[in-house]
């Protein structure tokens, strides 16, 4: 593994300034690992030639004067971003062949920026999903190997933009988080995850799943990459009526280093039954750091905690079938139909055919609780329970600048391990979707090893719109853990 493909981003940047470097040769460099770690399946499209293309551009630019944030920056993107004329597939069959004449305003903003496209990253069909194991086009197989040398799941929705990035595979890249699917794989993968508050990053061209908890956010290898990036990702869209018209702040400006007499909450809720000695010692010893670098730590009570697994899936179920009905075979897609076929016979062999079993499985949770007789008893409640849970939170910042939590409830699982059991399957989210229903950012860092080696992070919640106060608190915590353990292989 070459030196190029062992930076940070914001070194890269730097690099790049001073001239050490082309984006040609660090574009290549990155083209080099991604054909050398095919194996783990990290990438549905690899898109060398546009990237070579991208990074002479911008080495022109730069010649030029006219450098952007990310100027020259190989990055990987989920492909669930619509980039025009490449494919875009949501990692599902009914969307394979699928290329967009258009560019999600996300992409638009980061290539905007300078930033550079390797590729697009696998990720669990229609983001439904926290392992990876359910695209289409096969899982996703983590960098990173336990003492006993299985195969381990990236993580999911978002685990090929986890994996490209822990893999180094690409410098950074988008992902998208609507219960965790950002926070969750850069914990299994012991990189730096940013879910912003939701509105901060238009969800314009992203291929919807839930659209009251979709949000676009960097997956990046240290807070301060995840600063620069969101920083070239986010801005007001008036294609997005969800977007929020505020300016960017300096988010890498944050990154003060100083967070004596900032209060940081702890909620007695989180310690779940059943929770591993190994994630209950990683959060007290993250608190210890806290504690040690001047902040005030005290505990705080999120009553309806133990509601938001139960919400969150009947919620984005609901939303998902509402999105996918668009996909019958007839506008876009996928289209299986047989002579004689009538148009109700189209829409079911399309729909069998293109959605896998956990894409319909939410999509039948989701009908059935919008169905008449239960709309009432499952969606309206859950809508109530949801505002509960988003004023617990309010309440808490009331008193607390934000809330320190583990961000995954274990280390990365076997390939294949929990897939027979999807409700486990669910628990993985446990301490993610909080955060997601209640709209607020969340970051995950990698601050230590499980007993088994693999990467373990905490996740840091703060206020609406406030990421700069998180990438602050996260920045203290990531230097006092000093995690700096790579994936084996990658050492050097």
């Amino acid at each position: 593994m070459t030196d190029l493909t062992n930076l940070t981003l914001a070194d890269a940047r730097d690099g790049l300034a001073k001239g050490d470097y082309t984006s040609v040769e660090l574009t290549e460099a990155h083209i080099a690992s991604m054909a050398a770690q095919r194996k783990l399946n990290a990438y549905i499209t690899e898109t060398p030639e546009q990237a070579l293309e991208m990074a002479k551009a911008s080495d022109t630019k730069r010649a030029k004067g006219e450098a952007g944030k990310m100027e020259g920056l190989p990055i990987a993107i989920k492909d669930l971003f619509c980039t025009e004329n490449v494919q875009t597939t949501a990692a599902s069959h009914i969307l394979e062949g699928f290329i967009p004449q258009y560019e999600s305003t996300v992409t638009a903003n980061l290539f905007g920026n300078g930033a550079v496209m390797l590729g697009k990253t696998n990720l669990d069909e229609f983001a439904m999903g926290s392992s990876n194991m359910t695209s289409y086009y096969g899982n996703v197989i983590n960098p990173w190997k336990g003492k006993d040398g299985k195969d381990l799941v990236p993580g999911g929705s978002s685990g090929g933009s986890a994996a490209a990035v822990a893999g180094r595979m690409a410098l950074a890249a988008t992902g998208t988080d609507t219960g965790g699917s950002i926070r969750q794989p850069a914990a299994y993968c012991g990189i730096v995850g940013l879910k912003p508050t939701y509105g901060r990053c238009s969800r314009w061209g992203v291929v919807a799943f839930a659209s009251s908890l979709d949000q676009a956010g960097p997956m990046t290898r240290t807070v301060r990459d995840a600063a620069i990036m969101l920083g070239a990702m986010a801005g007001h869209d008036a294609k997005d009526s969800t977007s929020a018209p505020m300016a960017v702040p300096d988010f890498e400006a944050a990154l003060s280093g100083d967070i004596r007499g900032m209060k940081i909450g702890i909620p007695k809720e989180y310690r779940v039954d059943g929770m591993p000695d190994e994630i209950a010692r990683l959060w007290d010893d993250g608190v210890a750091m806290l504690r040690d670098a001047g902040a005030d730590v005290v505990d705080i009570t999120l009553p309806h905690t133990k509601y938001a697994l139960p919400t969150y899936y009947i919620v984005a179920p609901a939303e998902a079938s509402s999105n996918l009905a668009r996909y019958d075979g007839v506008r876009f897609g996928q289209r299986v139909m047989e002579d004689g076929d009538s148009l109700d016979d189209m829409y079911m062999k399309t729909r069998a055919a293109g959605f896998g079993k956990e894409v319909q499985r939410r999509i039948m949770i989701g009908t059935y609780v919008l169905s008449a007789g239960y709309y009432d008893a499952y969606y309206n409640k859950a809508l109530k329970v949801r505002r509960r849970i988003y004023e617990d939170f309010a309440n808490a910042f009331g008193t607390v600048d934000a809330v320190l939590t583990p961000t995954a409830p274990s280390a990365a699982f076997a390939v294949g391990e929990n897939s027979d059991d999807p409700v486990k399957m669910y628990l993985n989210d446990v301490f993610t979707v909080p955060a997601s229903l209640a709209g607020l950012p969340g970051l995950s860092v990698p601050t230590g090893l499980s007993d088994n080696g693999l990467p373990l992070g905490l996740q840091l919640i703060g206020k609406p719109f406030d990421e700069e106060t998180v990438i602050r608190i996260g920045g203290v915590l990531e230097t006092a853990a000093g995690f700096d353990a790579k994936p084996a292989g990658l050492e050097g």
